[in-house]
């Protein structure tokens, strides 16, 4: 998926949502060691530097070079072009990997056996991902119409993954349950219009169909928020969190 991605990577740089202090915190409480990570699908590195401000190491992987060129850089962060499933890293190496919004587009089979390769003995494996934006009971429906029109053109797998929480996607681990958290941000519509922008589907659907349905659904946003009106926005955070033997 790197070709649809590169697209916009640097709209996801800039808007894509950052994960709640509390999901962390529920990960490193449930760690042998936090010595070195593996961010897999890393994008341009929001996770990959929360996790380097915790651990010795972190390594930070995608296929994707122009995302890569936007990841956030620190000392301790190597930043890696390279499949999920052939990442190249070291046998028995990781105390936690992390995947954050990202392993629904993975071959699940070859990527697990990957995670068996590279992590320690009773390491951890974050699958994360973030639901559909919450604002008002006014905007929301106007925003799961352009949910329901991307990603009921393109990605209809992705998008149950997503919907059912993740629950449906294979997960051979040792599970660990986890609550649904939440991040929520202050925004303006600017904040708003980027981010359905950097969806994948709505850049698909550009490139495509030369329309985007981004526009559309803002003039319909703007009849209940006014520019330079700061509102706030919800994402509802869920993962599968599992311990590799």
């Amino acid at each position: 998926m790197a070709h649809e991605f590169s697209k916009q990577a640097k709209l996801y740089a800039k808007y894509r949502p950052t994960y709640p202090d509390e999901m962390y915190a529920f990960i490193f409480d449930r760690l042998q060691a936090m010595d070195c990570a593996w961010d897999c699908g890393t994008g341009s590195g929001q996770v990959a530097a929360y996790l380097a401000d915790h651990f010795k190491q972190v390594f930070a992987t995608d296929i994707d070079e122009k995302q890569l060129k936007y990841a956030i850089p620190k000392t301790n962060i190597t930043y890696k072009k390279a499949p999920a499933e052939n990442s190249g890293l070291s046998d028995h190496y990781f105390d936690l990997i992390t995947v954050a919004q990202a392993i629904h587009w993975f071959n699940f089979e070859r990527f697990y056996s990957e995670v068996q390769r590279v992590a320690k003995d009773q390491a951890l494996l974050a699958a994360i991902s973030y639901g559909m934006i919450e604002i008002n009971n006014k905007v929301d429906p106007i925003l799961r119409e352009l949910y329901d029109e991307a990603f009921g053109t393109y990605f209809t797998q992705v998008r149950e993954y997503i919907d059912q929480q993740y629950q449906t996607i294979p997960f051979p681990f040792e599970e660990i349950p986890s609550p649904i958290f939440a991040s929520t941000f202050e925004w303006t519509l600017e904040q708003l219009e980027g981010f359905f922008n950097s969806w994948s589907p709505v850049q698909k659907m550009k490139s495509e169909q030369h329309y985007n349905p981004v526009s559309s659904m803002m003039e319909k946003v703007r009849k209940f928020i006014s520019e330079g009106e700061k509102f706030n926005v919800t994402f509802p955070v869920f993962m599968r969190l599992g311990k590799i033997a």
